[in-house]
């Protein structure tokens, strides 16, 4: 059955061909029928061949074979050949035209031609002539006419679907687009992330384990005991930066059993301090000061705060000189935190803070405003008039719309 299903999909003029085949052969029996005792009328061949016609080619050319079954009813009209089988192609025609997606006139005179039919039948060949009565010579044309109007409603409604199925089909498809660019930006903003959070990381502390591993060896002969302080601080760097990376790792594995004590919570602005103090142990002067009542913030917020310093001191200890100093304040205000972050150190060229940096570097500075916009705040980074390096950054408690 499925095979049939097939071929009827496959082969739609066949099978159209098939019923006009049949339609004719009915329709040559009621010519035979019909001229038995009376003068055969000639005309009502070529009429129910045209018309069996129409039937067989309706998908292909539905708007001609329209124009051909009107001209073959008006030939009905004049030739005298009187209402048959043959004329139920007018009844498929219609059908066909409503149903297809041509233009909407050709519909429409579809469903007038059809109504048409009826009312002119009945003048032309009258039921009965010499008894019938007005009233039922026009309940007859109705019930006449009836089909034809069936037909089309039908193949109008069927049109009608089959736009709404390819509408729904057409956003379907449209929402799938959307949803793959969304996975799309979604991904690169994630990548962003993780980009940022591995440089912050690395940058950081393995800068502070090359200054002490640089001190241990240029103390070792001279001050054992400063070169094992700097080794032990280069020890528990690694350490913190090796929390880090597994916290980062983490969570990007998927459906793997985690401990409850593997990762280290995300950084906040209660461990400012102690980043401070880190750098002070690798030998960077930091003044820290906290203005305004401290009190909790959005992790986010606090996350970007931390960052921002980390980054800061961490630009200060590779640009800024041996001699530099830095100094680093929070300002709890009433709708947000301020960070100002300077150092009195040389500074960083020019195209470490303009737009990224041509050569491709300064991706902490592109990082620091990726933080910042994404919480909706502001940042302003460059030099200092009386030299060095100046980072000031104001982030709000909530996002801005």
């Amino acid at each position: 059955m499925q095979r049939l299903y097939d071929f009827i999909r496959r082969h739609p003029t066949s099978v159209d061909s098939f019923w006009a085949v049949l339609l004719f052969g009915i329709s040559l029996l009621w010519a035979v029928q019909a001229s038995m005792g009376t003068e055969p009328r000639i005309a009502a061949v070529p009429v129910i061949t045209l018309l069996c016609l129409v039937v067989a080619l309706r998908r292909r050319a539905p708007d001609k074979m329209l124009l051909l079954a009107i001209l073959m009813g008006v030939a009905q009209l004049v030739f005298d050949v009187e209402v048959n089988p043959a004329d139920w192609a007018m009844l498929v025609i219609i059908y066909t035209v409503a149903a297809s997606d041509g233009p909407r006139w050709i519909s429409r005179l579809a469903l007038m031609g059809g109504l048409a039919a009826a009312p002119l039948a009945q003048l032309r060949w009258p039921a009965d002539p010499g008894n019938s009565s007005a009233l039922a010579s026009v309940f007859f044309t109705v019930v006449m006419a009836l089909p034809f109007a069936l037909a089309w409603v039908l193949g109008d409604s069927m049109r009608t679907r089959r736009a709404y199925f390819a509408e729904l089909e057409e956003r379907a498809a449209r929402l799938e687009k959307e949803r793959e660019a969304q996975s799309k930006v979604a991904v690169a903003a994630e990548r962003a992330r993780i980009a940022r959070e591995l440089h912050d990381v690395v940058a950081h502390n393995v800068s502070v384990m090359v200054v002490q591993a640089d001190g241990a060896a240029y103390v070792m002969d001279a001050s054992p005991a400063q070169a094992r302080q700097a080794l032990e601080t280069i020890s528990t760097t690694g350490r913190q930066a090796l929390a880090e990376m597994r916290r980062l790792l983490g969570v990007l594995r998927t459906g793997e059993h985690q401990e409850s004590g593997e990762y280290v919570p995300q950084p906040d602005v209660e461990q400012i301090e102690d980043l401070v103090e880190q750098v002070r142990t690798a030998g960077l002067t930091v003044d820290f000061k906290v203005e305004g009542t401290p009190r909790p913030l959005p992790s986010g917020v606090e996350l970007t705060a931390y960052r921002i310093v980390q980054e800061a001191l961490t630009n200060t200890r590779k640009h800024g000189g041996p001699e530099a100093g830095a100094s680093v304040r929070l300002v709890y205000f009433d709708d947000g935190l301020g960070l100002l972050v300077e150092d009195d150190g040389r500074g960083a060229a020019h195209e470490l803070y303009e737009d990224g940096g041509a050569d491709g570097r300064g991706h902490g500075l592109i990082g620091m405003r990726e933080r910042v916009g994404m919480v909706g705040g502001t940042l302003d980074a460059g030099p200092r008039p009386g030299g060095g390096f100046r980072i000031s950054a104001l982030l709000p408690l909530k996002p801005a719309h």
